[in-house]
This record gives C-alpha cells, structure tokens and sequence, in this order.
C-alpha cells in the first residue's frame, strides 16, 4: 500500500507492502522507484514486511534540492522515524539504492541488523566525453503526448517506458523523475566509497552481476574480501540483473535473509 509523509515542505513517497514479517527497507536504483521491489516483495511472503520508499525527486516523492549522499541518508531516517522502526531492520539497495545504504548503515549503525547491497559499487568515475546518460540532458521533463517523450529519449525510449505517466490536471505526460535532477543524482555519487561500506559491521551480502559494467569482479571480489561478515551471490548478468533475473534475485535474497 502507497503512503506519504513530509519532510520539510516535500512529500516523500513510499511503498509498504506489509505483512507480519520483519522489516526490510528496500532501496531503488537512479531513475526507479519503490515498485521495482513488488516482486521481491511477493518471493519473500510472510517472513518479511518490505518497505520501499520513492527517493527523492523519483516516482511520487517531491524533487529536493540536492541529491548528495546526506539528503538521500536523511530521507531514510525520518522514514524510519515515521514508522516507528526503533529496533534494528533488513537494509537492502539497488546501483543507487546500495551505495546510499551503504551510507546510510556507515552512519546508523544501531539501526540495522543486516546490509545487502545489490550491484552496487564503492568506486565511481566519471569518464570524460560521452556517457550512457548523456541522454538525460535532451529530454523533456513533460510532453503533450506520451509518444513525444518517448520519441524524445531516442534509442533510451526502451529504458524510459515504464517511468512514463499521465499528469494530474490531464494536461499532458511526465517522467517519474526531472532529467536534470538524475544528472546531478549520477554526478554526485562520484567518488571513492570504501570507507561507508568498511564502517558497518552487520551481515552483508553482495550480489554481483558477473558481467556488469558498473561494478567489477575486481572490486566485487575487494568488498567481500576486506569486509568481515560479507557473503558474495554472483549472479549471470550485466549491471540490470534484479530485473533480467528476478528468480535469481529473489533466492538469493531470501537465503542470505534467511541466516539472520
């Protein structure tokens, strides 16, 4: 069920799928939003309650005015707050998702019984010249149509389809999130990030897919090595393998939960 609480003057956006199970706080990556964990939702049953909120500036959360690492880690806490989850919770994030969780189990520590950590990486750069989302800085954020945005996106229509929506006033359509606000979400992740991910010392699970271009067997096979308490699930697949095989996904979260 879809809920809403305020942060400021923004509202943020949330999924909790309920149930009686243990708490789970699940994490989307850039450019998604709380519904990709309705399947992961489902495979984990009774046992696990997964609450997956829109983060900022996607799916029907509010744009921020920033989205550095501390927004993104703040947003999570008053969620945690508004819900009243005292005890420590399952924390579980996606690409984006992961290396805010990684920050977020870095800086509350207390809060989190358990960090998985889903082809996420911990070393990020920027390349110079051309990258994948070059395509974000020509795209519209609404059009009167659908298939004007679509059109918009070019080659990248595929990757956009599901985040398009109608506007409320019935006006014209919208992405699920501002261009402008996932450019600056993808260049503020830039950096070295090893010190989050070492600082917490619950359970980790890495799930890796083996032929991601965003996170390396290299530096996959460094995370669970350097860490204590990691657990490594590699998985056939490039960096969008929660999506490509969510059978896969959806055991190897479940075992690793299973374990706590």
């Amino acid at each position: 069920m879809r809920h809403e609480l305020k942060i400021d003057d923004r509202t943020l956006s949330y999924m909790d799928f309920g149930g009686p199970g243990r708490p789970l706080l699940a994490l989307h990556g850039g450019m998604s939003e709380a519904l990709a964990f309705a399947g992961l939702a489902e495979a984990l049953g009774d046992r696990w309650r997964v609450i997956a909120p829109d983060q900022r500036g996607h799916g029907a959360s509010d744009r921020a005015p920033d989205y550095r690492r501390e927004g993104y880690v703040s947003d999570a806490v008053a969620l945690l707050d508004h819900l009243g989850l005292d005890a420590p919770v399952a924390l579980l994030g996606y690409s984006l998702g992961g290396l805010n969780a990684y920050h977020l189990a870095a800086s509350h520590p207390d809060r989190f019984s358990a960090l998985i950590g889903v082809d996420a990486t911990i070393e990020i750069r920027i390349p110079t010249g051309p990258n994948w989302f070059d395509f974000l800085g020509g795209l519209p954020y609404t059009a009167p149509t659908r298939e004007e945005l679509l059109a918009a996106a070019g080659p990248a229509a595929p990757f956009i389809a599901d985040a398009v929506r109608p506007l409320p006033d019935g006006s014209g359509w919208r992405l699920a999130y501002h261009p402008q606000d996932m450019l600056d979400s993808i260049r503020a992740c830039e950096g070295d990030h090893w010190d989050a991910w070492l600082a917490s010392t619950c359970p980790a699970l890495l799930v890796h897919g083996t032929r991601s271009r965003a996170l390396t067997r290299t530096v996959a096979d460094a995370m669970t090595t350097r860490r204590p308490k990691t657990s490594y699930t590699p998985l056939d697949g490039d960096h969008f393998v929660p999506f490509t095989d969510p059978e896969g996904f959806h055991a190897a979260v479940g075992t690793f939960l299973a374990t706590l």
